[in-house]
């Protein structure tokens, strides 16, 4: 499969990974899918674009081109369940709603979905792993930002209005504890935004399995509330009034991970 994933190299210790924003999709799963589908309403929306100051930080990036609807980044490959919730699989089979994503017995074979796990899951972890590793032995650490974004008020995941930035530490073991208090001091930093730590999302399989303090790789996912910077609506218009103050809060949280990783580690 061409245009797996898009990732250019920067400069200091932190990957900003992004596995939702794709939207390719495979002729089995476009031929399968309910109508309700074709909007592709679950996608984070325009995150690559809202992380689009990554560079100038020196940051690496690190984005999914296919659909979480082909298969989800975020989920483990055997596919075993994150959350005691509502939730969807590795090989999505619901809508966020709910709702069936195929028209009954039309879902893409058992073999299809081998080949996505082996031509899109792969790489992008494979991705991950060679980036952070090569962090690790340039700097003695690595610092790992899993970024999404989600609807603000999805009923069948989370009651009422989802918090605008939702930071996620696998409940404190994914990041060293005072570089989670540093960025949850920075969103309350930010007057204008709601902000939890662990809340509904505490972080998906990136944040878990690549999250290893003792290891000195520090992992920290953001699930942001899409309404601080789009319509969350067809057609999920970018927002430049809304983005452009939210940017701001996003660049001064990754330069504090920065500033963090070279207060602990010298460099």
């Amino acid at each position: 499969m061409d245009n797996v994933i898009g990732f250019s190299r920067g400069s200091v210790p932190l990957l900003i990974s992004m596995p939702h924003p794709g939207t390719l999709l495979t002729p089995a799963v476009e031929a399968g899918m309910v109508e309700a589908g074709w909007d592709l309403t679950d996608t984070d929306w325009h995150i690559p674009r809202l992380y689009d100051f990554a560079a100038e930080l020196g940051a690496s990036t690190l984005a999914a081109q296919y659909s979480r609807y082909v298969i989800d980044l975020n989920r483990p490959a055997d596919d075993k369940p994150l959350y005691a919730t509502a939730t969807t699989g590795l090989y999505p089979a619901t809508l966020f709603d709910g709702e069936p994503l195929y028209r009954e017995g039309e879902e893409p074979s058992a073999a299809e979905r081998a080949r996505y796990l082996a031509e899109i899951w792969t790489p992008y972890h494979q991705a991950i792993n060679d980036e952070l590793a090569r962090m690790k032995s340039e700097f003695g650490y690595a610092l790992l930002f899993d970024a999404h974004s989600i609807r603000s008020f999805v009923p069948r995941l989370f009651d009422g209005r989802l918090p605008d930035f939702n930071l996620g530490t696998n409940a404190g073991a994914s990041c060293a504890p005072d570089l989670a208090e540093a960025l949850v001091a920075t969103c309350a930093q930010a007057k204008d935004y709601s902000h939890v730590l662990n809340g509904r999302f505490k972080g998906g399989h990136i944040t878990r399995h690549y999250g290893q303090p003792d290891q000195h790789i520090h992992a920290v996912q953001l699930e942001l509330a899409q309404c601080t910077y789009m319509d969350e609506q067809v057609p999920f218009d970018y927002r430049e009034d809304l983005a452009v103050p939210t940017q701001a809060v996003l660049r001064t949280l990754l330069q504090r991970m920065l500033e963090w990783g070279r207060e602990t580690y010298g460099r």
